[in-house]
């Protein structure tokens, strides 16, 4: 212990608060309880009030809430874009092109991949895979593809390489930038996206070379016979626990099922009137969409461009979301009906984004009460006063025990983000790994962006739904008709050995 730190008992107790989510996450229990009581411990040890104990419940949600606000605008603008190109049969017409191409299994593996990426980047996985279950899973399985080729290619490339580097949304890497000190969150999505391509494209050919031989020649009796299979995602959510996100994953789906063509044109008569707004939406979404991603990378290669700064990324894209959902809603019900339709659309946006993403709130301000930055508006700390930095004060203290190997640190990280990923939420997590790759990347030399980039990798990988049978994944095995523990044991080794590949890069890129 370093004599020069002052530890006292508020840091002992953020410690103890830390050790108990943990554990808590491993035994796979929810852990915004431990997280409040822990905030109740840590500012009664720090300030010896009982009222700025009690009172920081509120202090540390509405830090959170203010500096995570924009994420859940973001999801919720998105989220009413998608509803209301859903009301058009835009989004079915956007992956519908797709399913001429899939001429057998080998193709439909890698082409459903490919469009799971695409549309899970812009609309999240949750909303995403009973769209591609729907429209284009029936068509793979068709061209002979069997259901757990497809559920891995759709989990690996939504759950796993989408989600875990949100580039697009920007969630995550907003969360662990918050958490590591006030980052970059553009540095942590660039460094999160080279890496989740890393352990997406070893995970997906691992998983192809896996499965490669239990394709078969195209045949639709192996389509007329999945869809007599039960374990759909009633089934598999069976004993799941009372509230789990395959719950809005089938408030996203559309009603009935779209294996056939006959049942893909009966869904788009539906929308017969609106056809021709229906096919404008379905291309001028995506190029809009096309053109934000151009607008972001584009200061990259050159300097003609102004760089997006801070959440100017977020701005354009939740704005751009909700011109498009505004536009769409008036070609779908009519100026008059739009403005009641469209504010429908952010209403159940809010909903599906605090169903998400709201016990991030108190679990977020536990680990915010950890940080200098944020610290004194949870204890409520006068202004001109230094806040406490709990956690870079138990590093600094505990400097001695860190290893003096970038890789080491990198893949303790890593597996910090895996245990927390047990609980099967993917980003519960992600206030504790960005906060522990702010404490220790200046300790170990490695770039803090990079360290939570890998911890964002871990939590999101395992708990975010390719790993864990009681994430997410429950409802990729259930639109796929496939066991949910089956595919969570086939899916274990081509995502770890990617996870663990991701470790080696990124010491190799941004070590000290």
């Amino acid at each position: 212990m370093d004599p020069s730190v002052s530890i006292g008992p508020a840091h002992w107790a953020y410690l103890a608060g830390v050790l108990v989510i943990i554990v808590t996450m491993a035994f796979r229990a929810n852990v915004v309880v431990p997280s409040i009581l822990a905030t109740v411990v840590v500012a009664f040890a720090w300030s010896g009030s009982f009222i700025t104990g009690i009172g920081s419940i509120f202090g540390a949600s509405m830090v959170a809430a203010k500096e995570l606000f924009n994420i859940f605008l973001i999801i919720a603008l998105m989220t009413a874009l998608l509803n209301a190109l859903k009301d058009l049969g835009s989004d079915i017409r956007m992956v519908k092109p797709f399913r001429a191409v899939m001429k057998n299994g080998h193709i439909a593996y890698f082409i459903l991949a490919l469009v799971t990426y695409l549309i899970s980047l812009f609309f999240w996985p949750t909303p995403a895979v009973p769209l591609v279950a729907a429209v284009l899973l029936p068509a793979a399985i068709a061209a002979g593809l069997p259901p757990i080729a497809g559920a891995m290619a759709i989990a690996i490339a939504g759950q796993g390489m989408a989600l875990s580097s949100d580039y697009v949304i920007g969630v995550a890497p907003g969360i662990s930038a918050k958490a590591a000190g006030g980052i970059s969150a553009v540095a942590v999505g660039d460094k999160a996206l080279l890496l989740s391509w890393v352990v997406g494209m070893i995970a997906l050919f691992l998983s192809y070379f896996k499965v490669r031989k239990l394709i078969v020649p195209s045949d639709n009796a192996l389509l007329e016979r999945w869809e007599l299979n039960p374990a759909g995602i009633d089934a598999q959510m069976e004993g799941a626990g009372p509230y789990d996100k395959a719950e809005i994953a089938k408030g996203t789906a559309h009603d009935g099922d779209l294996g056939t063509n006959s049942e893909l044109e009966a869904e788009l008569r539906k929308t017969q009137p609106l056809a021709s707004a229906s096919k404008l939406f379905a291309v001028v979404t995506p190029l809009a969409f096309l053109l934000v991603i151009l607008v972001m990378v584009a200061p990259k290669f050159t300097s003609a461009v102004p760089e997006l700064k801070g959440g100017d990324a977020a701005m354009l894209i939740g704005g751009v979301a909700a011109l498009l959902m505004i536009w769409a809603t008036t070609a779908a019900r009519g100026f008059r009906k739009m403005l009641d339709g469209a504010a429908d659309h952010i209403t159940d946006g809010f909903v599906f984004a605090f169903k998400a993403m709201g016990s991030v709130l108190p679990i977020a301000g536990f680990f915010f009460i950890g940080s200098g930055e944020t610290a004194g508006a949870i204890l409520g700390i006068a202004p001109g006063t230094t806040p406490p930095s709990l956690l870079f004060e138990l590093v600094q203290a505990g400097q001695h025990l860190i290893p003096d190997s970038q890789l080491l640190v990198s893949l303790g990280v890593l597996i910090m983000g895996m245990i927390t990923g047990i609980d099967g939420s993917g980003f519960s997590g992600l206030p504790l790994t960005g906060t522990i790759a702010g404490a220790l990347g200046p300790a170990s030399g490695m770039d803090v962006s990079a360290l939570a980039a890998l911890g964002q990798m871990g939590a999101v990988w395992t708990g975010g739904g390719t790993l864990i049978a009681w994430s997410s994944l429950i409802a990729v095995a259930g639109f796929a008709r496939v066991n949910v523990l089956e595919l969570a044991r086939a899916l274990l080794i081509p995502v770890v050995l990617g996870l663990l590949a991701a470790v080696f890069t990124a010491v190799a890129l941004w070590g000290g």
